[in-house]
């Protein structure tokens, strides 16, 4: 229960949680963060560790650091990489582990995040790797599943870069353009909050629209 409600605050103070993990570890902020991002995108048991707002309040604490520790355009380029190689990552365990590993006797992969996968990708196709990079836990399990299914390995190259580059540069920027204005900036756990339900919505009405006679 202490987790839950630590995970909660976290969420809901994120920027403030950066604030005094910068002022903790200095520069060792940037390996904390590439980790994060990456076992974010790259293993399949940390769904739930934050990407989007965790990007856009990054972004947003750059663009007013004072300490000079914070480097937005370093940050969007490491963790870019962490996310390329996250994916990259997860494809290829992916590939090697194959469907046995959603046979039930791994009880951290639940069989619903990668049923819930495969309908993004019945609906996407191979576009679900770009597209995933915006919905959490779907994120996680879209490049395992790509890996499952072999899926060509220059077309997910293809579509890795172009997912990570565009999900990166969205909420990094984002945040460093938009994430200070007084309005955001005062009310950033309601933000951080619209900004999971939004990245969620596609999850929610793939789960609550009609499914087709017969499927």
């Amino acid at each position: 229960m202490e987790l839950i409600t630590w995970f909660i605050d976290f969420v809901l103070h994120l920027d403030q949680h950066l604030i005094q993990l910068i002022a903790d570890y200095h520069y060792w902020i940037y390996a904390i963060l590439f980790v994060i991002i990456f076992c974010e995108t790259g293993v399949v048991v940390t769904p739930i560790l934050p990407g989007d707002s965790l990007l856009f309040a990054l972004g947003a604490l750059a663009a007013v650091d004072q300490t000079g520790t914070l480097n937005a355009p370093m940050l969007w380029l490491m963790l870019m990489i962490a996310a390329w190689l996250g994916d990259a990552t997860n494809y290829r365990i992916g590939k090697a582990v194959g469907p046995r590993a959603f046979s039930g006797n791994i009880r951290w992969l639940k069989k619903e995040y990668l049923d819930r996968t495969h309908a993004f990708y019945e609906k996407y196709g191979g576009k679900t790797i770009v597209l995933a990079r915006f919905v959490p836990i779907v994120r996680t399990f879209a490049p395992f599943v790509a890996g499952v299914g072999a899926m060509n390995g220059a077309k997910f190259f293809t579509y890795n870069l172009l997912g990570g580059f565009l999900w990166v540069t969205i909420f990094i920027w984002g945040g460093y353009l938009f994430g200070n204005v007084p309005l955001i900036k005062e009310n950033f756990g309601v933000v951080t909050i619209l900004i999971i339900i939004v990245s969620v919505m596609p999850v929610v009405w793939e789960l609550m629209r009609p499914k087709p006679a017969g499927a």
